[in-house]
């Protein structure tokens, strides 16, 4: 059986509480088929919309005077909690529908470590929170040293960095609970960003993207395979014009001509390639795939789905 990393996207779990009960349902069903047939999985999800209402309603709290301001770091934690409950109870129901008990399902709060000197620092560009007229933006500005910016025409808005991972804090219990066979949600959100400070580690504002992190992730603890989950069943280059063409396999060569074509949209399916690249090339002779959630079993036994590879890695 196969050690699997799953990347299931936030968007695919609903913009509030009560879809995201409707969606990670929809999750459940296609995920657990995995795990019932033995294979070992950690699931590591976005939380883009979810992160968003956490951290602006402490934001509109804040503004009115109700409760202290939220660092960011504390908002991607209390994402990872509730869609972690949500996930895990629904995949264990899962579980006991089709007839099996004792497979234990459990969410693990995930630090994803970042470099302090990363570039993107210098240049955050993720925006997060309320919306502010110039002044009041400036006023905030001087109080707190954050980074707003004027958001197409709607306000001044909050912006964060988005640094890659380089470590997972908890990889080492990762470890000891893949090869116990234990089902995992991890990972959430790009985990909350963490840098090494003199006496430990301290929470920063920023955003990780979760395809990067799960990449990462399934490095440290050697998965087999790593599954990027999204909306299309392949990559495809000259997405959506008449020429358009599925891909079932793309070399790292390729793929770094295709993004320098403008090929994969910045923002969609470009990091999820770039991932995937970093997956293949840190993990020669392993499998990085990217395909739906409704045909991950598929693309397992390698009937769908777009497999990234790195021939020459490792040589």
């Amino acid at each position: 059986m196969s050690r699997i990393v799953v990347a299931l996207g936030g968007n695919a779990l609903g913009n509030t509480p009560d879809e995201q009960k409707v969606a990670v349902k929809h999750a459940a069903k296609a995920l657990v088929p995995l795990i019932l047939e033995g294979h070992n999985l950690v699931i590591c999800h976005g939380n883009g919309p979810q992160v968003g209402m956490i951290n602006l309603a402490f934001s509109t709290a804040s503004d009115a005077g109700v409760v202290p301001r939220m660092p960011f770091a504390e908002c991607a934690a209390m994402s990872q909690g509730y869609i972690g409950y949500h996930l895990q109870n629904e995949i264990d129901a899962e579980i006991e529908a089709n007839g099996m008990k004792g497979i234990p399902v459990i969410t693990m709060l995930t630090q994803t470590i970042v470099d302090e000197n990363d570039p993107a620092f210098q240049n955050p560009t993720k925006p997060i929170g309320s919306f502010y007229d110039e002044e009041t933006a400036r006023k905030l500005m001087a109080e707190t040293g954050d980074t707003y910016v004027e958001d197409a025409g709607r306000g001044w808005r909050k912006v964060v960095p988005s640094p890659k991972p380089i470590g997972i804090y908890e990889t080492i219990s990762l470890r000891t609970l893949f090869y116990a066979r234990e089902v995992i949600i991890a990972g959430g959100g790009g985990g909350i960003p963490i840098v090494k400070r003199e006496h430990g580690y301290e929470g920063v504002d920023a955003v990780i993207d979760k395809d990067f992190a799960a990449a990462k992730l399934a490095e440290l603890i050697d998965a087999d395979y790593f599954f990027i989950l999204t909306a299309v069943e392949k990559v495809a280059v000259n997405f959506g014009k008449p020429d358009q063409k599925d891909l079932d396999e793309l070399s790292i060569e390729d793929a770094e001509r295709y993004i320098a074509e403008g090929q994969f949209a910045p923002g969609s399916m470009l990091p999820k390639v770039q991932a995937a690249m970093s997956y293949a090339q840190a993990k020669p002779g392993r499998a990085a795939v990217i395909t739906s959630l409704e045909r991950a079993q598929e693309a397992l036994r390698g009937q769908t789905g777009t497999k990234v590879v790195c021939p020459n890695c490792g040589i």
